[in-house]
């Protein structure tokens, strides 16, 4: 009982904390601050959604469904002169790889044109792509051929090419092909364990070329940012689209 007694005057004599009171103006100004933080987040969340929807609607002038239209006809047009004449479809004698570099916009095409862009890779302007060269692929690139220029590179391009701007897509990932590790891991049962392998399989296409091909991302080449904006010197500079034989080396030399 005496120790009880003891511990309650000790409680008595020490001083209680006082615990300090805050205006109550700093109250309502944090809850003020709290409330326009949140609508500030909820406003950016809507915002966000609204991005990903896509953009909003775009006014368009009659002139350019009228030049939609004419581009389509002319792919029509252009696709049934290649089934009525094919000897434009014969595969050159001596060339086994093309390479294929897309310089034209590709806005209003039809959708075989598309499509096949799609199938050759060339999504992106300015980008370029090796092709096995076949009947099939010819008649690929000759349907694309207002749109893409393309021709027959030799071991020098293909090297600097790869050397350069050569990348691949690893686990939805793109990376530049700097370790032989990652290209023997990948596509060591073909034989190829080195980017020395990985060059040879491209210049001289054998039958593990759609696969190694597919390995490598598209080439996006260099291009100068006012290329687009003066289109009559950015022609003469690139030249037309179109078949240019082996002088699509001095293109790849100039775009890489």
């Amino acid at each position: 009982m005496s120790n009880r007694r003891t511990i309650g005057k000790m409680e008595e004599e020490e001083p209680r904390k006082k615990i300090p009171l805050v205006p109550e103006n700093l109250l309502k100004k944090r809850k003020a601050y709290q409330a326009l933080k949140a609508t500030q987040a909820k406003q950016a969340l809507l915002e966000k959604k609204k991005q990903r929807k896509g953009k909003g609607l775009r006014f368009k002038r009659l002139e350019s469904f009228l030049l939609d239209s004419r581009r389509q006809q002319r792919d029509r047009v252009r696709i049934r002169r290649l089934k009525v004449k094919p000897h434009g479809l014969e595969v050159p004698d001596g060339h086994s790889l093309a390479f294929a570099v897309r310089i034209q916009r590709i806005n209003g095409v039809s959708v075989l044109v598309r499509k096949t862009i799609a199938r050759l890779r060339l999504r992106k302007i300015f980008s370029g792509v090796f092709v096995k060269v076949t009947p099939v692929t010819l008649k690929m690139l000759r349907t694309v051929e207002p749109y893409v220029t393309w021709g027959f590179p030799n071991l020098k391009s293909v090297r600097e090419l790869i050397l350069k701007r050569g990348q691949a897509k690893v686990k939805n990932k793109t990376i530049p092909l700097t370790d032989n590790t990652v290209i023997e891991e990948h596509l060591g049962k073909f034989g190829v364990i080195c980017l020395e392998d990985l060059i040879h399989e491209i210049a001289f296409p054998g039958k593990y070329f759609q696969v190694i091909s597919q390995f490598l991302c598209p080439f996006h080449l260099s291009v100068a940012r006012h290329a687009t904006k003066n289109k009559v010197g950015f022609l003469k500079e690139m030249g037309l689209p179109g078949y240019r034989g082996e002088s699509i080396n001095q293109l790849i030399r100039q775009l890489n």
